[in-house]
Formats: structure tokens, C-alpha cells, sequence
């Protein structure tokens, strides 16, 4: 029996996602969350999706959980239960979501001491995801380290754009020093969305250009040219680009000096004003597009200007990654509110038709998990909603590199 089961961790600061698959046909076999890792309140939520677990639906746990290796534990035994353990000779490989690669990871990469001890060095460019991410997969070598773990990068994808593109115009010796450049994140999404959007408009990958909107708490954008990334608009950090649920997206660098020298804010403080406290939630209180729109339907002024905000960066993107691209043929929205919130579709859309942009309105508004058009038929660029999934991405990834 050839093993084929691809078990997907993304493992954050006090939380694990997980998924289990087999790639012979990509199908999901369970799926799970272990969330608030390290308190009293800890809870596992497990989803079978075959075998005779499956008919029980989803289990929980609800108990402290005191650090990774036991919640991983506890992964394994919900798995083991199912009968998809994780001693399973059919386990090909475990593949982990990791955030920073630096410029030496542009490519899913088989982790040994070396690797991981790279991976590590990279933290100071990925403090809040990078530590949790080491830790994940060392728990995970101690469990099966007979099997390969693989590392594929949130920042691979992003990895082809050009030079000049990825260079800040700051001092060459400076950036070079402290590795400072522009790295890009959500890369597994914008790799399978823009596959999944060239697959949907029935044309090889290699021909077509599309702009990827991945919308979700974080959010960010990317113009890929033939399947290759040349422009995202994340940076050093998921900061740079687009109003987000909590962070700022672009602003002027001096904002942070103004901060610090007339408003008295420590560094630590300016960082969590900017990734924390900013984006929707600062200019109304809400994070939640759905509050926002919401509240704005009902006349709330603040809530009406954070969305305009939200949108109007939107709209900026979409036309800087047409002149970066010259052509487009899609523009295809992705992730929670991207896939979601029709009312984000339209506005970020209205006003574009001299970009060769039209929404069909009652195509956008029905509600589908499938991928689909929502342009008009006559529309010189396609508009799509393309449902992202970074878990079949990396267990994709991850299996072809364990097999080749």
C-alpha cells in the first residue's frame, strides 16, 4: 500500500489547526481545532470526515490543554479513535504551515536539524508566528519522526518577485544587514487561488494574469503574471498594504516617529497600535466586516467611513496591479470577507469599467462555496469569487515533494 495521508498542522501562538488527507484523491479525512492552548479554558473541537467515526459528528474537549506537545497528543488520540492514527503506515508526511522563509526558503523544504535551526533564526522577522510554528513542528518530529516533515512558507510564493520590486529605497547596506525587504505573505492562498482562477476561466496558468484579493482579517493582494507572483502587498511584515480588521496597512513612516517623539509611545506600544488596535477595528470599534456593514447600513458614521476606507485601498491596489500586470484577466476574490461579502465585492468593483470591470449584481449576491464567475458576460476582465484552501495547498505541496 502506498502511504498517501498528508496530516496538515498550522500551529499558532496558543492554538493548533489541523488536517488530515489523502492525497490518492485529495479528499479530507478529519479536520480539528485546539484553541486558548496553555489556559483552563482550552478546547479541542474534532471533525471525522470518514470511517465510523464520521456518523458521531464532530467531538469536543473542553479542559485545560497545558502546552503544544499535549495538545498535539490529544490531536493524536482524537485521530487514533477514527482509526486515522497517526502510527498509520499510510501516513506519508506531515506538512507545516510556517510564516517566514527569509529569502533561502522559496520552496515547500524537508525539515532537519539544519532547516529548523533556520527557521528559528528567521523569528526576529516573524516574532508572533515563527516561535509557535518551531514549536509545532518539534513537537510533531517527536511524534513521527520517521515520516517527513515538510516546512511550506507563507512568504514562498512571493519569492519570485522582481528586484526592484522587493527592495525597500532605503540604504542597500542597511536593508542588507537586517535582511530588509518586502517578503509577502498568504502565499499558499494566492498560489491556489490563482491556479484555481485560471482553472475556472478554463485557460493554461501560464497565460493568464490575475489580481488575487485574499480578504480576510488579514488581508492582502498579489498581481501574478502566468502563474508567477510579481507584486503582493504585504512587506517585511503582514503590516504593508491593504486596511485590515485590526492593522493599519500602509501609512507614512513617519507617523511612528511623530508618535514616539510627540505622543510619548514606546516602540512595543506603536507596534500594537498599528497591528492590534488599528485597520476597521480602530477607526469603529469593529473588526468584524459584517458589524461594520452592519452598523454603516444603519447610518453609523464611523463604521460608514472605516468601510470606505477598507474600499478605497481596494480600488488602489486593483489599479496599481493593472498597470503593474498591463493586462488582466481577473481579478478573483478570496478568503472570509472576500468570499462573503458581496457588499465588499461591488464596492471595491463600482467605478472600474474604464479597467474593464462589471459586476453581474445578482451573480455576486447569491451565496455558494463553489468557485464562480460574478463578472458580465461581456466584461473585458473576469471578476471571481474562489474559495481558498491553504490546507490542500500545503498537504499538495508537501505530498509531491515527499514523492518525487
Amino acid at each position: 500500500m502506498t502511504a498517501s495521508r498528508v496530516l496538515v498542522l498550522n500551529s499558532g501562538s496558543s492554538s493548533v489547526k489541523y488536517q488530515l488527507l489523502d492525497m490518492a484523491d485529495s479528499g479530507r479525512l478529519a479536520v480539528g481545532l485546539v484553541e486558548r492552548i496553555g489556559e483552563e479554558t482550552s478546547r479541542l473541537v474534532h471533525e471525522p470526515l470518514t470511517g465510523p467515526g464520521a456518523a458521531g459528528g464532530k467531538r469536543e474537549r473542553v479542559g485545560a490543554i497545558a502546552d503544544h506537545e499535549t495538545a498535539l497528543r490529544a490531536v493524536a488520540e482524537e485521530l487514533a479513535a477514527d482509526g486515522l492514527g497517526l502510527d498509520s503506515p499510510e501516513l506519508a508526511a506531515v506538512g507545516h504551515r510556517v510564516v517566514h522563509g527569509g529569502t533561502r526558503f522559496t520552496r515547500p523544504t524537508v525539515i532537519d536539524d539544519e532547516v529548523l535551526a533556520e527557521i528559528r533564526s528567521l523569528i526576529p522577522l516573524a516574532p508572533l508566528h515563527n516561535p509557535a510554528n518551531v514549536t509545532g513542528i518539534e513537537v510533531a518530529r517527536s511524534l513521527r519522526g520517521d515520516v517527513p516533515q515538510v516546512a511550506v512558507f507563507d512568504t514562498a510564493f512571493h519569492s519570485t518577485m522582481p528586484e526592484h520590486v522587493a527592495r525597500y529605497a532605503i540604504d542597500a547596506a542597511t536593508a542588507d544587514k537586517y535582511s530588509i525587504r518586502r517578503y509577502g505573505f498568504h502565499g499558499t492562498s494566492h498560489a491556489y487561488v490563482s491556479r484555481a482562477t485560471a482553472e475556472l476561466l478554463g485557460r493554461p496558468v501560464e497565460d493568464v494574469n490575475v489580481i488575487v484579493l485574499h480578504l480576510g482579517n488579514g488581508a492582502s493582494a498579489s498581481a501574478v503574471r502566468g502563474g508567477v507572483c510579481v507584486e503582493t502587498s504585504m512587506g517585511l511584515t503582514p503590516l504593508e498594504g491593504l486596511v485590515m480588521g485590526t492593522r493599519s496597512g500602509d501609512l507614512d513612516p513617519a507617523v511612528i516617529f511623530h508618535l514616539a517623539r510627540v505622543g510619548g509611545l514606546s516602540v512595543d506600544e506603536i507596534d500594537s497600535l498599528l497591528n492590534k488596535k488599528s485597520g476597521l477595528l480602530g477607526m469603529c470599534g469593529d473588526n468584524d466586516m459584517r458589524e461594520v456593514l452592519r452598523r454603516a447600513g444603519e447610518g453609523d458614521e464611523a463604521a460608514a467611513t472605516a468601510f470606505a476606507a477598507y474600499v478605497h485601498r481596494l480600488k488602489k491596489y486593483i489599479g496599481a496591479y493593472s498597470a503593474v500586470l498591463g493586462r488582466v484577466d481577473a481579478v478573483a476574490f478570496t478568503a472570509g470577507v472576500g468570499e462573503n461579502a458581496h457588499q465588499v465585492r461591488e464596492a471595491a468593483v463600482d467605478g472600474l469599467a474604464e479597467l474593464g470591470l462589471a459586476l453581474d449584481l445578482e451573480a455576486n449576491a447569491a451565496r455558494s462555496r463553489e468557485p464562480r464567475l460574478i463578472s458580465t458576460e461581456y466584461a473585458r476582465v473576469a471578476v471571481a469569487v474562489v474559495p481558498t484552501d491553504e490546507e490542500l495547498e500545503i498537504a499538495a505541496q508537501t505530498y509531491a515533494l515527499v514523492t518525487q
